[in-house]
């Protein structure tokens, strides 16, 4: 079963890892497509991809997994509220917007899966220390 947890958790992370690298790399085609709805702009999409590579790294290294997945719920949530909802309200490719949202939502919850995941595990190895 453990080996099962180890595979999902860098399966999991591994797209975030490339998502990162393609912010850095077509950062023209992520400024022209999504910075409309951001208030900060073209910054963001340069942070983001620094952010999705550095919670990749953290989750396949088990090093501050809980911090990282974490900040990785709450990007995923802010993608949602200010990428996604305002697509939808101005009625753009509802069809598209929505299965994008609604896989933001799951990979949130994945996410906060392995946050409590990690977070026990800690909380274990730090009770059988003592």
């Amino acid at each position: 079963m453990n080996n099962f947890t180890t595979l999902g958790r860098i399966l999991f992370a591994i797209p975030f890892g490339l998502f990162g690298i393609n912010h850095l790399f077509l950062y023209d085609w992520y400024v022209g497509n999504f910075t409309s709805f951001l208030p900060i702009g073209p910054f963001s999409v340069i942070t983001t991809g620094i952010i999705m590579i550095l919670v990749s790294i953290s989750i396949i290294t088990k090093k501050y997994i809980t911090l990282s997945t974490q900040v990785l719920a709450v990007m995923l949530f802010i993608f949602i509220a200010a990428i996604h909802v305002p697509h939808l309200i101005n009625g753009e490719d509802t069809t598209m917007v929505t299965i994008t949202l609604l896989k933001d939502i799951s990979l949130i919850g994945g996410s906060l899966m392995i946050s409590g995941m990690c977070s026990r595990e800690d909380n274990q190895n730090t009770t059988t220390k003592n």
